[in-house]
């Protein structure tokens, strides 16, 4: 293999009219990462719909991009390794945009002997010969030869976390949910609420007691004069109190706050508070994988630990009526398992084949399913067509139903710690949806589940009316 060396040319070899030159296309992918690197997220660079209706009617580069790409010249081609960047003034003629091939030019027009300085004309055109940038810079060029390796990049990505945004913007034009939030005693789960109640999501009563929750909200500066307080003497007494304003339709949904899991859920399941409807609940996160095409449905992985059959039919169901929520009207069911086959020695794939079964006979409605499907067959079109898998759900999976709690859990933070994926969850299956956030989940993840609340309380009204669910 041919290596790419660097190698400069000294202050004594450089003539007078000596130039060099680069040629670079510019992508959208560029300017973004610039404007990661930089600091400078002008909306003229990244905003189109504000881009559009500016001066230059379009998004463009940032105008000391191509002073970089002038540094590159002189940094690696003439004079090369070695060169000491004195001076640049840039005059910007015109905007460059995404798809522009910029030239970028450098000519040694004048050299200084005594301390070996050299002034080089700079020009960058454009794909038309128009001239987008020109102007004169000032370096101190080598006098001793460099000739290195070329030093290899690493691979960048540009991840864009914005599909859990359109899930909040399409829950804010709905009706604000009044929730009961569980024990907010925290800085989290107040912020948490607070944020939810200040984007137009929800209509908090907060639940607990009332010391403690006001002596947090003003040690942590949060303002809760404005909010409904309903007093208890401590956490377990408010699971119940928040299920009973459910049950009694005085709130459409719950909010867990500092609290244990497993306390407001063993109420919320409580048989004889009311909760329950006739499907078993169930947990569905909402992830924003960047490497993925669109939001994926991952169910069940925080709340059945080993589910049977019975209770997998419901974990589909719940997790097709929030697809259906969320604007998909037939959504793709993969049936997770280890392998695409049946094999008698792993439930998973008995339990797949009769889910389908059950799907063609009308037991489970709304959505395509099928499985087994290992993962990659699942999410991957390639990974598919190598098994010879034809399915209109393999590769393009919309919700992910994994074998068991431990399945789902490890396949969630997985993708949240090495694909670099956010995620929203939400309990469904009950009279109404219980909002679950993790300690570790950011502002944006927490402002995601309420909005799946509002989504998912309108659709089950919407589905009540006509009889369905």
């Amino acid at each position: 293999m041919t290596e790419t060396w660097l190698e400069n040319k000294t202050y004594d070899e450089i003539k007078i009219g000596d130039s060099a030159r680069l040629v670079r296309n510019m992508t959208q992918r560029d300017i973004e990462l610039f404007a990661v690197v930089s600091g400078d997220v002008n909306p003229a660079h990244l905003d189109e719909s504000y881009a559009r209706d500016s001066l230059f009617h379009g998004l463009i580069a940032h105008g000391l991009f191509g002073g970089a790409l002038i540094s590159a010249v002189l940094g690696t081609k003439l004079p090369g390794p070695g060169t000491i960047y004195l001076s640049q003034d840039l005059k910007f003629l015109k905007p460059v945009r995404p798809d522009d091939t910029i030239e970028v030019s450098v000519t040694a027009i004048s050299k200084e002997d005594e301390k070996k300085i050299i002034v080089f004309d700079c020009v960058a055109t454009n794909q038309d010969g128009k001239e987008v940038i020109k102007g004169t810079a000032r370096v101190i060029a080598p006098t001793e030869k460099i000739r290195r390796s070329m030093v290899g990049l690493p691979e960048v990505e540009v991840l864009h976390h914005d599909r859990l945004r359109q899930i909040i913007d399409a829950a804010k034009k709905l009706t604000p949910q009044r929730t009961a939030v569980v024990h907010p005693c925290d800085e989290v789960s107040l912020a948490g609420m607070d944020a939810a109640a200040k984007e137009g999501l929800i209509i908090p009563v907060l639940v607990g007691p009332e010391a403690k929750i006001r002596a947090a909200a003003e040690t942590y500066g949060i303002d809760i004069k404005n909010y409904e307080l309903v007093s208890t003497p401590h956490s377990h007494a408010a699971a119940i109190e928040a299920v009973s304003l459910a049950r009694d339709g005085k709130v459409s949904a719950l909010m867990k706050g500092s609290l244990h899991t497993d306390e407001l859920m063993s109420a919320v399941v409580h048989k004889e508070l009311g909760l329950r409807s006739e499907r078993r609940m169930s947990h569905v996160f909402v992830m924003d994988v960047p490497t993925y095409k669109w939001p994926l449905l991952i169910t069940d992985a925080a709340l059945n630990i080993a589910p049977d059959l019975t209770v997998k039919r419901d974990i589909c169901q719940n997790a097709i009526y929030l697809a259906h929520d969320l604007g998909l009207s037939k959504p793709r069911l993969a049936l997770l398992a280890a392998t695409e086959t049946i094999n008698l020695h792993m439930p998973a794939t008995l339990d797949a084949a009769a889910l389908c079964k059950m799907a063609d006979r009308g037991q489970i409605v709304g959505g395509l399913l099928d499985g087994p499907l290992a993962f990659d067959n699942a999410i991957s079109v390639q990974a598919a067509k190598i098994k010879k898998i034809v399915s209109p759900v393999a590769g393009q999976a919309d919700i992910l139903v994994v074998p068991n709690i431990e399945a789902g859990n490890m396949l969630a933070k997985q993708l949240s710690y090495l694909a670099a994926a956010e995620s929203a969850g939400i309990v469904l299956g009950g009279r109404v949806p219980v909002i679950l956030t993790s300690r570790a989940d950011n502002a944006q993840a927490r402002l995601a589940s309420s909005a799946l609340a509002v989504l998912s309380a309108a659709g089950e009204k919407l589905r009540s009316s006509q009889g369905k669910g």
